[in-house]
């Protein structure tokens, strides 16, 4: 199977895997208690016609094959629809608030993969106690939960010592990167420590294989056998958790940038979700699903390019 026709049938399942994706996002909140018509009485008793003229504006009381045809055919052409909580268009909000989410995330994962990449490569290489504080390190990290972290973080950074701003998302890219700087570690803590454990379990397995004992045997200095024979061959097996990676930081943005009221589409979300405005949460989960599959995607395609071992299609295989 050619790279071409590998990648062309993997955007035609990710394409239709999206689109059952998108209806199941469309029903399920019409699944939930509630709706929008008492959120905007605001508990308030209305009249029949009141509540019809709402249903009527919103469309709510059409079929729901129709509401799901309208919807998916606007998110075609860009239009999410409007939102009933902030009285605009859903995706004016999406454009003032997902490049704030975009940067912490991207800050994020530079720190899940310079420090999990790290810890893991040194605790495998060095082995004995540093692999075992390197352990207990990465075992704490992994049991606190990034809200958990959040709070920790900003009572100690930014209420007591005020190194760093308690919330917001700042203004200009420098400030910017300068307020998510606790959320970013907030939200990487615990997968630094999942990703080190996964590096250093598959370099371990690199070390003991039959071509790294060669290659010391024919003299290649350590230095070259760990980059070239362990870490290389290793990367295969960290790169198939980068689904995963990218996955829990989507999630896990809703509770640090609530946490830190940093404004982004994560924050968005909850309040959305509280308020039943069913255009806005239903276009930041489909964002979140299709960003998912994206990343799976490119995991897909890249894989064989970093271990020739493995063949198109297969994650983990030997060609």
């Amino acid at each position: 199977m050619t790279f071409l026709r590998f990648a062309a049938r993997r955007v035609a399942e990710m394409a239709a895997t999206l689109l059952a994706a998108s209806f199941v996002v469309f029903g399920a909140m019409y699944l939930a208690p509630g709706s929008p018509a008492s959120f905007l009485l605001s508990g308030r008793s209305a009249s029949p016609e009141a509540v019809a003229a709402i249903n009527s504006q919103y469309h709510l009381d059409d079929p729901f094959a129709v509401r799901y045809l309208d919807w998916l055919g606007g998110i075609l052409h860009g239009d999410f629809g409007r939102s009933i909580t902030y009285r605009t268009d859903v995706s004016r909000l999406l454009a003032d608030r997902l490049p704030t989410t975009l940067l912490l995330i991207v800050m994020s994962l530079a720190v899940v993969v310079a420090g999990g990449l790290l810890l893991g490569r040194i605790a495998a290489v060095r082995g004995g106690r540093t692999d075992s504080a390197i352990l207990v390190v990465t075992t704490f990290a992994v049991g606190t939960p990034s809200f958990v972290a959040a709070v920790l973080l900003q009572g100690l950074f930014a209420v007591r010592l005020g190194w760093f701003p308690s919330g917001g998302a700042g203004d200009g890219l420098g400030d910017m990167i300068w307020h998510l700087t606790l959320p970013s570690i907030a939200l990487a803590l615990y997968l630094i420590g999942m990703l080190a454990r996964v590096t250093r379990s598959a370099m371990v397995e690199a070390l003991d294989s039959e071509h790294v004992t060669v290659a010391r045997s024919r003299g290649v200095p350590e230095r070259l056998v760990i980059h070239r024979h362990v870490f290389r061959n290793a990367l295969g097996t960290v790169l198939t958790t980068g689904g995963l990676v990218v996955s829990t930081l989507l999630v896990c943005t809703i509770l640090v940038e609530t946490a830190f009221s940093v404004g982004g589409i994560g924050q968005l979300l909850e309040l959305s979700t509280t308020t039943k405005d069913f255009p806005t949460v239903q276009a930041i989960a489909l964002i979140v699903v299709a960003l998912f599959m994206a990343v799976n995607l490119l995991v897909d395609l890249l894989l064989p390019l970093v271990d020739p071992r493995i063949t198109l299609g297969t994650r983990g295989s030997a060609a």
